[in-house]
């Protein structure tokens, strides 16, 4: 299901609500219908009961009158004229109409819809009455009747219209309103979905975006816990192969000076042994003594030849330094934060540096790319190593906010990193560029080169 095609939920709640209210409507409408219906029945049914009564109470009256009798009926209906919500006619015996009451004035010429009339106009009997040889009948109008409920309809509709529009417009701020978290929210996700998750969402007024954003956080800090466990047990890897590296450095010094040193000495204590040797044939007891010393020198020289294989078995094929130790560390670095560009310059240093100062370097870079991730709010850095003037020279530099107008003694782990560099009797400088960001420098002296001898 392509997901960008589904309703959305705003959707679905508007949907849900305008049915909602149509069924409702539709209900009232029924119900309405039903009153109105009965309303009118009642209404007419009584005005004819009323007319009724009149009428059986005029007509004998009148028949009392002897031959006048008829003239004196019509010229009381006609004087009365139309009976409220009735019509009024009366016949002779061959069924001819002699009269009709007046069509009503009330809202004359207006008629509502036929379709309105036979929902709600009630079928009411005609009423008919003897009058010595005059029929009169009384037929029942519900027209008038049915054209108020037509208006009061329309009044009503017009409302009901007003009515819903208020409520569609407070229903789609409210639900704006609830559903506003829901971008913060999708936002948090996506940065969490690249790796990032520095990012913790507010506690929100709704209780089930609230339990939401609570459940986010906690797995949020979980992963970032994770992550930062991840990290340093890399940069500590980088650091063992650091160190590693120096090791093997020194294990093939050391192996130099075995094979220069010792080894020549072992050689030429050999040749003197032979040469004595060759000197004292006549002479048994020092040629002996000779002997000796030469069998003894091809035993050390044995010696000294295993520890040699020993040294550089170990040291062989294991060319990392210090310099790829901060390049693969900035590789590490980038990848866990893809939002800042890192760019590495990295100039080779030699193979005189100690192990306490390649500690130093590395741990220096490694504490200020993590105060950049967690202070800076940076989108660029830069790493610079070299030899400037008879020292290294390591600098990091980010576009962030700087250490801003009164920084802390302590801020970003400088006392850790000051006193690192003061032991080997470096110094630490802060710069601060007018257009922001930071430039963390650190000048350290280089160590003296070792010459050694070789064979």
């Amino acid at each position: 299901m392509n997901i960008l095609r589904s309703p959305s939920l705003h959707g679905r709640l508007s949907l849900v609500l305008t049915t909602l209210i149509a069924v409702m409507m539709a209900i009232g409408a029924g119900v309405w219908l039903r009153e109105t219906r009965q309303a009118i029945h009642e209404e007419v049914e009584a005005a004819t009961r009323v007319a009724e009564q009149w009428l059986k109470v005029l007509v004998p009256e009148t028949l009392a009158d002897g031959p006048l009798a008829h003239e004196r009926l019509l010229d009381h209906l006609g004087a009365v004229g139309r009976v409220r919500a009735n019509r009024l006619e009366v016949f002779d015996t061959q069924g001819r109409r002699l009269y009709v009451s007046p069509e009503s004035p009330y809202k004359a010429g207006r008629h509502a819809p036929e379709w309105f009339a036979g929902w709600v106009g009630p079928e009411l009997a005609q009423r008919r009455l003897e009058a010595g040889g005059l029929a009169v009948v009384l037929t029942p109008d519900t027209s008038r009747a049915v054209l108020d409920a037509w208006d009061h309809l329309g009044a009503a509709l017009g409302w009901a219209v007003a009515l819903l529009l208020a409520i569609w417009l407070a229903t789609r701020f409210a639900i704006d309103r609830a559903l506003a978290p829901i971008d913060e929210i999708h936002g948090a996700l996506e940065r969490g979905a690249s790796g990032q998750f520095d990012q913790r969402l507010p506690e929100y007024a709704t209780r089930e975006l609230a339990l939401l954003a609570r459940s986010y956080n906690r797995l949020a800090d979980s992963l970032d816990e994770s992550l930062a466990e991840n990290a340093r047990l890399e940069q500590d890897q980088a650091l063992a192969r650091a160190l590693q590296a120096r090791l093997e450095q020194e294990r093939r010094a050391i192996a130099r000076e075995l094979h220069d040193e010792l080894g020549q000495g072992i050689t030429a204590v050999r040749s003197i042994a032979g040469a004595i040797i060759q000197r004292t044939t006549a002479q048994p007891g020092l040629n002996g003594s000779a002997q000796a010393i030469l069998a003894m020198t091809t035993q050390m020289q044995d010696g000294v030849h295993a520890i040699l294989q020993r040294l550089r078995s170990r040291a062989a094929d294991s060319q990392v330094r210090i310099e790829e130790a901060i390049e693969s560390y900035c590789a590490l670095w980038a990848s866990h934060h893809g939002d800042i560009r890192i760019e590495c310059r990295i100039e080779p240093l030699g193979e005189q540096l100690t192990d306490a100062l390649g500690l130093t370097i590395l741990r220096m870079v490694q504490e200020s790319l993590t105060n950049v991730a967690r202070h800076a709010r940076a989108t660029s850095v830069e790493v610079r190593l070299g030899v400037r003037g008879g020292q290294i020279e390591v600098e990091i530099i980010d576009n962030g906010r700087g250490l801003g107008e009164n920084p802390a003694p302590g801020r970003h782990g400088l006392v850790g990193m000051r006193e690192r560099i003061a032991e080997l009797h470096g110094q630490l400088e802060l710069c601060s560029s007018p257009s922001g960001g930071l430039n963390v420098r650190a000048r350290l002296p280089l160590p003296a080169p070792r010459h050694l001898p070789r064979a």
